[in-house]
């Protein structure tokens, strides 16, 4: 199924479910930024998170440096934010 374009209501009542995820000022993307205890920690969190978008076939933008890593969901297909973001945002709040 293609993804489609989350309407407005939605995406506010999905965002109350991962509220450590802020709402990019032009509302086509979410971002996290993860701190973890030193590069080591942040490089597997980043392996397990790359094994988990790969099975979703949806992949995050993303940086690290040092210990933290950004991660910037949003589906360009439909310029904004569909169900896979969300999908797979709180998949990856619970690897943490």
């Amino acid at each position: 199924m293609p993804a489609t374009l989350l309407p407005e209501e939605s995406l506010r009542d999905a965002l109350a479910d991962i509220p450590d995820w802020t709402l990019e000022e032009q509302g086509t993307a979410i971002t996290r930024r993860f701190k973890f205890a030193d590069f080591s920690e942040a490089w597997g969190f980043m392996s397990r998170v790359a094994l988990l978008a790969e099975s979703q076939n949806h992949h995050p933008e993303w940086s690290n440096v040092y210990n933290t890593v950004t991660i910037t969901l949003t589906t360009h297909d439909v310029g904004g934010l569909s169900e896979r973001d969300l999908k797979l945002a709180n998949a990856i709040e619970k690897l943490l």
